[in-house]
């Protein structure tokens, strides 16, 4: 019983140490990316920063690509946090799908986001469309319009379809942000042209 407990208690030691290896890798990673990009961050340097080795980094992500796609998930988890927020402090809920697709194309002027989410993202680990999260984006989606339609607030359309759409306009909208020349001067211009589009769906009054 004593041996079981002892074996225990190393195995939490050794996964504590393993779950803050891999908190200070992201953390380091997270700070690299943004800085200086995916392609000219340095893994050597990043886990020397922190106190560790290349392996510590293959252990818990498997390459750097792996530790991309870590930092990716957190960055992305604050952000669902904060579209949430918008969607939440709306008057009612088809101005809190709104504000919430506006919120999203605004983080786009965010340099960490910018930098990682809508430019390096993309290039390395494809499509974000397919990422885990924005999966998680498109079936809030869906239950919001499917609400809105059967409340008669848009029109009977197909909720999957109209979803992806809604979604990928604003996805596409937050890319041409990130990659203009002006991001700030872009904003307006795609937010616009954001909150016509989405006016389509709403029943005529």
């Amino acid at each position: 019983m004593s041996t079981a407990r002892a074996s225990g208690g190393g195995g939490e030691t050794r996964t504590a140490g393993a779950a803050a290896n891999r908190a200070r890798l992201i953390t380091a990673a997270r700070a690299a990316f943004a800085e200086q990009g995916y392609v000219a961050a340095s893994m050597d340097e990043l886990t020397a920063s922190v106190g560790l080795t290349r392996g510590a980094l293959y252990h818990g992500f498997g390459d750097k690509k792996g530790l991309l796609a870590a930092v990716i998930d957190q960055i992305d988890g604050e952000m669902s946090a904060k579209l949430a927020r918008a969607r939440e402090a709306a008057p009612d809920p088809w101005a809190g799908l709104i504000e919430e697709g506006v919120a999203y194309i605004r983080m786009a002027l965010d340099p960490e986001v910018q930098r990682i989410m809508l430019l390096d993202g993309p290039a390395v680990l494809g499509d974000p469309s397919t990422w885990p999260g924005e999966q998680a984006c498109l079936d809030l989606t869906i239950q919001s319009l499917a609400r809105l339609r059967d409340d008669g607030v848009i029109r009977p359309v197909d909720i999957e379809a109209a979803a992806r759409l809604f979604n990928g306009a604003a996805l596409n909208a937050a890319l041409w942000v990130a990659a203009a020349q002006d991001p700030g001067a872009v904003l307006h211009r795609a937010i616009e042209a954001f909150r016509t589009l989405a006016e389509g769906l709403l029943v005529s009054r």
